[in-house]
């Protein structure tokens, strides 16, 4: 069988996970990447072992052999970037944010469909396999009605004012950040996992360093700071460090969630718990092999990520015997293995409903991060947007 041949825009943090994840599929091959000069990308390519290589992603488009395109660039790119794949006919696997406002996103989305092409957001948390585990014993009823939804997604890369990513310019960011970075993703996660839908927010959102300190050279997402540095750029920053978040959801149930980019110790903490009127569940993606499952009147339970416990329809998202732990590179690897299944299987992305966070998954994300900007300036509770898929 051939292999589905891709390429991919953008080479920092994410890219090479990307690539990596595709790797591990066997049925599908990394044909190219796109860098923004020639130099850049030939340089990238060497490093990763990619065959070819293009100081341009509009030339890499016109590759015949290409057909899916993974966008892993900064946000403010994404939908420009994303409209020229889309026109392209290529698929396409899009970092989110989808765009940097729910007007483009719709565009986005709209015009995927007209294509006919397979679209997908790379929200990879739902593809956990105990994330999925949790979805299908909560569709089964082992948790009854589910009233309370809270948690949070902590990190601390931004903890001291000598940290500088192009994420905290809201020009290239959007104009949140925590919200839109790692927001998004508790967001889409706990949507998943529970099936209900957040219809209306109120946000409080804070800015901890109104001017950071900028070092001759950029910080990598998530690198160290160096110490030794003495000449720093002072720039305003008018995005936020941390959030709270009221939501409603479709069905009445309501919650609250927290994210913070300046949490000490927090790497990449994302966490939430469901109170339902027979159980609780509690999960922590750094711990991502556990579940615990809470009870009133017998003893808790701590549920470990093992295929011979899971349900049938989940079983085969996990993929090593129970106490081979799975982390967040599998989670990722499900979502290519899902997407690209899609393709390789001639599903109609019209039609056929995708094992994956699509455009429409990547619409909506873009409609509660409107709403709750709207609610942070207006100081009120804001309804999301809905839409007809």
């Amino acid at each position: 069988m051939n292999k589905i041949k891709v390429g991919v825009i953008g080479n920092g943090f994410i890219g090479p996970t990307h690539i990596e994840a595709i790797r591990r599929l066997g049925f599908v091959e990394v044909e190219a990447i796109a860098e923004r000069t020639r130099e850049s990308a030939e340089k990238k390519a060497s490093a990763l072992h990619v065959p070819k290589f293009y100081g341009d992603y509009k030339e890499m488009l016109d590759n015949p052999a290409i057909q899916a395109i993974h966008n892993c660039t900064p946000n403010h790119t994404h939908f420009q970037i994303n409209k020229d794949i889309i026109l392209a006919g290529k698929h396409v696997l899009s970092e989110k944010p989808l765009a940097m406002n729910s007007e483009e996103s719709a565009e986005l989305l709209k015009l995927a469909k007209e294509c006919g092409i397979v679209h997908g957001v790379n929200f990879n948390y739902r593809q956990f396999p105990i994330v999925k585990q949790l979805a299908s014993l909560i569709r089964k009823d082992e948790f009854g009605i589910i009233s309370l939804v809270h948690g949070s997604y902590l990190q601390d890369w931004l903890l001291y004012d000598t940290d500088y990513s192009w994420r905290l310019d809201s020009k290239m960011g959007g104009k949140t950040r925590a919200v839109t970075d790692i927001g998004s993703h508790w967001c889409d996660t706990v949507q998943y996992v529970t099936g209900k839908i957040i219809s209306e927010v109120f946000a409080d959102l804070t800015t901890t360093f109104p001017v950071r300190k900028k070092a001759p050279r950029t910080t990598a997402t998530f690198g160290a700071d160096d110490n030794s540095i003495q000449a720093y750029e002072h720039l305003p920053v008018d995005t936020e460090d941390f959030a709270t978040v009221l939501i409603r959801f479709d069905d009445g149930t309501k919650g609250v969630f927290t994210v913070s980019q300046v949490s000490a110790g927090r790497k990449n903490r994302l966490s939430f718990e469901l109170n339902g009127s027979k159980q609780s569940a509690f999960w922590n993606q750094e711990e991502p092999e556990k579940l615990w499952i809470g009870h009133r009147d017998r003893a808790n339970e701590i549920l470990l990520a093992d295929p011979c416990l899971f349900t049938d329809e989940v079983r085969g998202c996990i993929h090593h015997p129970g106490g081979h732990n799975e982390g967040w590179p599998d989670a990722l690897k499900n979502m290519m293995l899902n997407f690209y299944s899609f393709i390789r299987d001639g599903k109609d992305p019209n039609k056929d409903q995708a094992p994956f966070a699509t455009f429409e998954d990547g619409h909506r994300s873009m409609r509660i991060i409107d709403a709750i900007w709207e609610s942070h300036v207006t100081n009120k509770w804001v309804k999301v947007e809905a839409f007809s898929s």
